[in-house]
């Protein structure tokens, strides 16, 4: 028995770790004061454990499946989760600003993608190395789309076209996009609020915020139970719907794996799109389709939705602690200086358009700015984080302009997602930039009709009255 426990103290010690850099950002005012999240102080303390090698037995390829596993229960259930009862999501104001959300999005993947390749390609012109372009480029997966994206491509990247430690750099700016995101973020944050900029004056940094911890008497109440104890746990019944999920994505994906074996219609590897490498895409159908039987067969009564988002946000806790653990220090050491040389100017260029693109977009201008940023070099989470120090209890439009922003850069985006992004390392260098750079100039052109009110022969209002 004792080898079929090396995965569950895999899973015990990144959970350790959370609770240790919770621990640790409550009682460290440094941490504290600086509002980094516990599963970054946690992940960032069980890096430095495992390269001083310090955890005998385990090494960061130990923490890489549970990670690909985390990301992917994270969308699950949040496809899962009903739509918000508030029939003003399908307004006007709300699609407009999550519109705004879409195109500062779409444009930061396009323009990441295309950066990122173009400053290796040039590094490796200054320095004589031979570095795959697409070890810069893989940076929008890791950046605009997260840990789990980067470790989905960045795996097929290696295993199909032979680019050699694609995965283990993408988790590496996955990391450095968390890191940025807060270090940057957070004192942009309180500059805001300093100068009274934000729309909600209410918001505030108050000690819980601070300590990451409520007082026993001040406890949220979230999520309600569904099963009877005596029957099952309601915790247990919403696992076990997910669980159906993954078993139905599964068997999916061995069905259809066979049929499209060896059939590549318009040079498109089919193998690549139906492998379990893309488990998180066909998992977001499968959820989808699962919650659209529930609703319409008037089922949703027995599924809680707050339950379903604790899941949710517990998986991406693990996920971050995870994607931290999974660095592995030599590629780190070896190719910290075009990694970095590619951070700093993905970090400069994502900075300088958020706040541009986000203070064009109207009064809301500093809460979208703010809250793109978070979700253009971490994760939508993180974008939320950021945004609750500007509005803290959400009272702006901007949280529900997030939920219409979430579908939008799945449709918008689809085919870079989808066809392109999966497949980057076998197009030829004018096809890839093509792809993401075009993507991301068709967005930006659109942002003069968003301003005219998405009507195509509406003058352009005041560029002056709308940053204002």
């Amino acid at each position: 028995m004792e080898s079929s426990f090396h995965g569950a103290i895999a899973f015990a010690l990144m959970a350790g770790m959370l609770v240790i850099g919770s621990l640790l950002r409550k009682y460290i005012p440094l941490l504290r004061n600086s509002l980094v999240p516990a599963s970054i102080v946690g992940g960032m303390l069980g890096f430095g454990l495992l390269s001083l090698d310090l955890i005998p037995g385990f090494g960061a390829a130990d923490f890489t499946t549970l990670t690909f596993h985390f990301f992917t229960l994270s969308f699950m259930s949040l496809c899962l989760t009903g739509s918000s009862k508030n029939k003003s999501l399908s307004g006007g104001s709300i699609v407009r600003g999550g519109l705004w959300l879409t195109l500062i999005w779409t444009i930061s993947l396009g323009i990441q993608g295309v950066l990122g390749y173009g400053v290796i390609v040039a590094y490796d012109q200054l320095t004589g190395s031979d570095i795959s372009a697409f070890l810069g480029a893989i940076i929008t997966h890791g950046f605009t789309q997260g840990p789990g994206q980067a470790l989905t491509f960045g795996t097929i990247w290696e295993k199909e076209y032979g680019i050699v430690n694609a995965a283990q750099v993408g988790m590496i700016y996955a990391s450095l996009g968390f890191l940025v995101a807060f270090l940057v973020g957070v004192p942009w944050a309180k500059r805001v609020i300093r100068k009274g900029q934000n729309l909600n004056r209410e918001s505030s940094i108050d000690g819980y915020f601070l300590s990451g911890f409520y007082s026993p008497d001040d406890r949220p109440k979230t999520g309600r139970m569904v099963t009877h104890s005596a029957n099952m746990d309601s915790l247990a019944y919403h696992l076990g719907l997910l669980a159906i999920a993954y078993v139905l994505t599964h068997v999916w994906l061995l069905s259809v794996r066979d049929l499209v074996a060896g059939f590549s219609p318009w040079g498109l590897n089919l193998g690549v799109l139906f492998s379990h490498n893309m488990f998180f895409i066909h998992g977001l159908g499968v959820c989808v389709l699962m919650r659209l039987v529930i609703d319409k067969a008037g089922l949703s009564r027995y599924v809680d939705d707050d339950t379903l988002k604790r899941i949710t946000g517990s998986s991406v806790d693990f996920m971050v602690v995870g994607t931290l653990m999974s660095i592995q220090f030599a590629v780190l050491y070896a190719l910290l200086t075009p990694i970095l040389l590619v951070t700093l100017a993905v970090t400069l260029t994502t900075l300088a358009g958020c706040w541009w693109l986000g203070r064009l977009s109207g009064k809301l201008g500093h809460e979208r700015a703010l809250t793109s940023f978070g979700c253009c070099c971490g994760s939508t989470g993180t974008g939320l984080l950021l945004l609750r120090m500007l509005d803290a209890d959400f009272s702006t439009s901007v949280a529900k302009e997030l939920a219409f922003f979430n579908l939008a850069i799945v449709l918008v985006n689809m085919h870079l997602l989808f066809i392109f992004a999966p497949i980057a390392p076998s197009l030829s260098p004018g096809a890839y930039l093509l792809a993401f750079g075009g993507t991301a100039l068709v967005a930006l052109a659109l942002v003069p009709l968003l301003m005219g009110k998405l009507k195509p022969g509406a003058p352009l209002n005041n560029i002056k009255e709308t940053v204002k």
